[in-house]
């Protein structure tokens, strides 16, 4: 024997495993599954966010009959701490859970420039990676002293470069860049954050690696210069003795050129000899010997 026994769905029960599935700057996906298992109908469920920061709420209605339900809550602000409510539509009892969305990303390509009395600290526009970012909420500033140990508010600014003067000789800073935070310092950007060293030169690091490497070049470019000046005279007098010696040539062998041979004709020293040898001494002339002119 047996007997089929079939539960009476008690609408007043919580939905069930409320969580988030993924969390973004701008949304959050959350998840639950129904009071109890397949409903055999339409089931309205109320969704209730409050903004714990601007202390604002938004309710909105889901009808569905899945038993595992997931929703989609738009129009966050980055940053943003949000409590979420989960209920059937006769207000039973509820299910929550808290969420916080990504905020604004840091700034890219923090850098220093050191002038005489101050440094200038610069980085790219937010704006160019960031669409839900408006120039005119502007950046804040902060710095931090290891040797004092203390943190300061430095100020804020809608550009993208932050004048800083009064530092220590001797001290190490370290400056944060972050999208402006709003409502009381709750919803803020990540921050950029750069080390100045100064190493009791009033010095960065980074603007000492410069001075160095122009120096450096310095040094190079003049010894390269006398280098290439060098080799510049050195190629124009070989160049000089090679036109010398060929014109040299030349001069020379036009002075043994024979236009009946069509060549010039060259005799060794030895040849020239032999035919000193050879040829009859001449002597003075004897008076018995008369002179003839033809």
């Amino acid at each position: 024997d047996y007997v089929v026994v079939k539960m009476i769905p008690d609408n007043r029960l919580p939905p069930r495993h409320l969580h988030s599935v993924h969390t973004g700057k701008t949304f959050a996906v959350i998840k639950w599954e129904s009071p109890y298992d397949s409903p055999d109908q339409d089931m309205l469920y109320a969704v209730a966010v409050k903004d714990l920061v601007r202390k604002t709420d938004k309710i909105y209605k889901v009808k569905t009959r899945n038993s595992t339900v997931e929703y989609t809550i738009k129009k966050l602000e980055p940053g943003g701490k949000y409590h979420v409510i989960v209920q059937l539509g006769n207000m039973s009892k509820e299910s929550s859970m808290k969420i916080n969305t990504v905020p604004l990303s840091a700034p890219d390509a923090l850098k220093i420039i050191t002038e005489n009395d101050h440094i200038l600290l610069f980085w790219k526009s937010l704006a160019l990676k960031e669409s839900n970012f408006n120039e005119s909420r502007g950046y804040e500033i902060h710095m931090f002293d290891s040797l004092m140990n203390i943190t300061a508010y430095l100020g804020n600014t809608t550009e993208n470069f932050f004048k800083v003067s009064n530092l220590k000789i001797g001290h190490n800073y370290s400056f944060t860049v972050q999208a402006r935070c709003l409502y009381s310092g709750q919803m803020c950007g990540e921050p950029a954050t750069l080390l100045y060293d100064e190493l009791g030169t009033g010095v960065d690091s980074s603007a000492e690696k410069n001075s160095r490497s122009t120096d450096v070049a310095a040094i190079v470019v003049p010894v390269l210069f006398l280098l290439l000046v060098t080799l510049g005279i050195g190629f124009m007098v070989l160049y000089m003795r090679h036109r010398r010696l060929q014109n040299s040539f030349t001069a020379f062998a036009n002075s043994h050129y024979s236009s009946r041979l069509g060549s010039a004709i060259f005799s060794s020293g030895d040849d020239l000899g032999d035919e000193d040898d050879e040829a009859p001494m001449i002597t003075g002339f004897s008076d018995d010997v008369p002179m003839v002119i033809a």
